[in-house]
């Protein structure tokens, strides 16, 4: 089963979110009401997701997110706030969050998200992921930065990666199996040392691998 914890500086929240999670079959294995409380709790309880506020006092979410991470690999976080400016999503994702959601997102779909989270994908808002890779897509163009020991063909699936792309889709469009695209994708976050799809997304575009107007995601 599933293990959660749950990061929240309000007490009703948190009980709602318990609710919500529980009832789809999942463990909450402890409550925190800060960052600092988050960080003491991961290592106690050994979550398989934390679902974290970004706002909160003493230590945020995105901090908490970094010092949770860097210490125990293996925990995914699935980022929750009310406000869904661009700054906190890319600042979650940078800190390695797998996930980001907005709090009114819909109990079935929040289920849905930690499962997704747990297995070692990643999980974004469709809003939130147009708008983080429209950030990068309309910046000034720049020489696309070399990525260490990535062929042409892993770069190519790092491309449709980054335009939001399925496996299934991406196996389409370069005319492979969806076991090879998965084996790329794998090959991919170990050669760059990263976590998740989400942040395979964010390296193609902060190196200039996908550019202004190079888009593919669905309106």
């Amino acid at each position: 089963m599933t293990r959660v914890l749950i990061v929240d500086d309000q007490a009703l929240l948190r009980e709602g979110f318990r609710l919500i999670l529980e009832r789809g079959g999942l463990e909450v294995v402890a409550e925190a009401r800060d960052g600092v409380e988050a960080v003491t709790a991961c290592a106690e309880h050994r979550p398989d997701v934390v679902l974290m506020d970004v706002r909160m006092p003493r230590l945020d979410g995105i901090e908490a997110t970094r010092r949770i991470v860097a210490r125990q690999p293996g925990v995914r976080v699935m980022a929750l706030t009310t406000f869904d400016l661009d700054e906190y999503v890319y600042g979650a994702l940078r800190a390695g969050a797998s996930g980001f959601l907005l709090k009114d997102v819909p109990p079935d779909d929040l289920v849905h998200a930690v499962r997704v989270v747990a297995r070692g994908e990643a999980m974004l808002a469709p809003k939130l992921t147009r708008r983080l890779l429209d950030r990068f897509a309309t910046a000034p163009s720049t020489s696309p930065a070399p990525l260490p020991n990535v062929t042409e063909r892993e770069a190519a699936v790092l491309r449709q990666v980054a335009r939001g792309r399925s496996n299934a889709e991406i196996a389409g469009a370069l005319f492979l199996t969806e076991a090879t695209v998965k084996t790329y994708v794998s090959r991919l976050l170990t050669k760059l040392n990263l976590r998740d799809r989400v942040q395979l997304a964010v390296l193609a575009y902060e190196s200039g691998l996908v550019q202004a107007g190079d888009r593919g995601w669905d309106a």
